[in-house]
């Protein structure tokens, strides 16, 4: 990002909570159920930019409109674009693009996600990927489960993807 590019970010409430979308012009970089005012600074001081609080700008407004369009209506959240340019690896990248496509109310695996962006074998560090995801819901991180038994650990509480899912009726 050019230093003198500036981040815009709202906080809308959800019934899971506020939540706070930080976007470039190119789209949603980086989102959070905690608080924003923290994310925005970390970011501001990381990519060396100044912030604006506010939805009168038109991606913002988009945001807000699928997210009262994922909690209301129950649809997946597909018209404001991510901006990965904070992802650090090609891999990484590839790994929070494949999970875009999972459908609204779908569950894949670690293994799944990372054969489709291209590295079969390599279930863990797309777990490792997506455990670093600076985008929450609008790249669906939630619908990527283990193989195994349970649903994993998911921002750092299990209750929080169960709650996300059982919203989805994937459980």
């Amino acid at each position: 990002m050019a230093p003198d590019l500036t981040l815009r970010h709202t906080t809308v409430p959800t019934p899971f909570g506020p939540f706070t979308v930080v976007m470039s012009p190119d789209g949603i970089v980086a989102t959070t159920g905690g608080d924003p005012g923290e994310l925005v600074d970390q970011l501001a001081r990381r990519l060396g930019v100044g912030s604006r609080v506010g939805s009168r700008v038109a991606p913002l407004r988009g945001a807000t409109r699928d997210l009262a369009a994922y909690f209301g209506d129950r649809r997946a959240l597909t018209r404001t674009p991510v901006d990965l340019r904070l992802v650090e690896t090609t891999f990484a990248r590839a790994v929070l693009e494949v999970t875009q496509t999972i459908p609204y109310g779908e569950l894949w695996t670690y293994g799944d996600v990372a054969a489709k962006a291209g590295r079969p074998g390599a279930a863990r560090a797309a777990g490792s990927a997506l455990a670093r995801s600076p985008i929450e819901l609008f790249v669906p991180c939630h619908r990527v489960v283990p193989s195994g038994p349970g649903l994993g650990r998911y921002g750092g509480s299990e209750d929080r993807r169960a709650m996300l899912l059982r919203f989805e009726g994937a459980i």
